[in-house]
C-alpha cells in the first residue's frame, strides 16, 4: 500500500483488496503497518485517530472479511490508556472476529545519515506480549517492522513452533536498501517459517517515501514473492507447509538450541 492521512481512503483500500483476493482465490489477505492511517504529521494523526467514526472503520473491515470469508491481518494506530498511542496489528478471520491483535514491541528511535529522524517513543507505547494464532496459513506470529532487528523476539516465535510470521512494515529507503531483504531472509531462516513482509512504498501525503518490497519468503530463505518498490498493489504467493517440515528437518536448528550462558568467561 502506499497508505496517506485520510483514514477513511485507506479502508476503502483495503476492502477492495479484499475482495481482489477473495476473487484471485487467496485464503489470507496482509496489508502493511500503518495500512489504516500513516501520517507523521502526530497533531493531525491524533485528530483522526480520535475522530469518533475511527473505531467504525475497523468494523466496516471486519464485515468486509465476513463477506469475502477471508483472513485480514493489517496494521493501525490505536489510543490506549495514558494517552498514548499503540501501533498495532489485528488479525480478523472469515467470520469478521477479531481474534488476535499485537502491539509493536521496539520503538524506531534512531537519527539515520540521511537527515531523517523518528522517535516513534514519544507518541507511542510500546506492547508487552507476543501474538501467536492459528489461521489458514498454519500458526502465525506477528511482529512489526522495527521488531525485525531484535532477533530474540523471533527466537520466541520459533520456539512456539509458528509455521509464519508477519512483518508488515513501513521502512524507510535508506534502512530497506541496505537491510531488507537480508533481514527478512534471516528471520525465515532462523525460524524455519515462512515470512509475509507486507511494506509501504512510494511517495506519502505526509512527506515520506518508503522502501516497498513486499516479500514472501519460504523456511529454507527462497524468496517466493518480492513486488518491487513501485506501485502499490498485490500479490500473490502460495504457502506449501510441506517446506517447513522439509526445512526443519535438514537444518534442525530449533530443536538443536541451547540456552546461552548469560555472561562470557573470563
Amino acid at each position: 500500500m502506499t497508505s496517506g492521512v485520510d483514514p477513511q481512503v485507506n479502508c476503502n483500500a483495503i476492502i477492495a483488496a479484499m475482495a481482489d483476493a477473495r476473487e484471485g482465490g487467496a485464503d489470507m489477505l496482509f496489508a502493511p503497518e500503518m495500512a489504516l492511517l500513516l501520517d507523521r504529521d502526530r497533531q493531525r494523526a491524533a485528530a483522526s485517530i480520535d475522530d469518533e467514526g475511527y473505531p467504525g472503520l475497523v468494523d466496516r473491515i471486519a464485515e468486509a472479511a465476513k463477506d469475502n470469508a477471508l483472513w485480514l491481518s493489517f496494521g493501525l494506530p490505536v489510543r490506549v490508556e495514558g494517552g498514548k498511542l499503540a501501533n498495532r496489528s489485528l488479525l480478523i478471520d472469515d467470520t469478521g472476529k477479531i481474534v488476535s491483535q499485537y502491539d509493536k514491541l521496539h520503538m524506531f528511535d534512531v537519527d539515520l545519515d540521511s537527515g531523517e529522524t523518528w522517535r516513534e517513543s514519544n507518541a507511542y507505547r510500546p506492547g508487552d506480549s507476543v501474538s501467536v494464532t492459528q489461521t489458514p496459513v498454519g500458526r502465525l506470529g506477528l511482529t512489526i517492522c522495527y521488531d525485525i532487528r531484535f532477533p530474540a523476539l523471533f527466537e520466541t516465535l520459533g520456539r512456539a513452533l509458528c509455521d509464519c510470521i508477519a512483518i508488515p512494515a513501513a521502512f524507510t529507503v535508506p534502512t530497506g536498501t541496505a537491510h531488507w531483504h537480508t533481514l527478512v531472509r534471516a528471520r525465515a531462516i532462523e525460524a524455519s517459517a515462512f515470512v509475509v513482509a507486507t511494506a509501504q512504498v512510494g511517495e506519502h501525503a505526509d512527506g515520506r517515501t518508503t522502501y516497498g518490497h513486499s516479500l514472501v519468503v519460504d523456511p529454507w530463505g527462497e524468496v517466493l514473492l518480492d513486488m518491487g518498490g513501485g506501485e502499490a498493489g498485490l500479490g500473490f504467493a502460495e504457502i506449501d507447509v510441506q517446506r517447513i517440515a522439509q526445512a526443519r528437518a535438514q537444518v534442525p536448528s530449533l530443536a538443536n538450541r541451547r540456552a546461552i550462558p548469560d555472561r562470557p568467561s573470563a
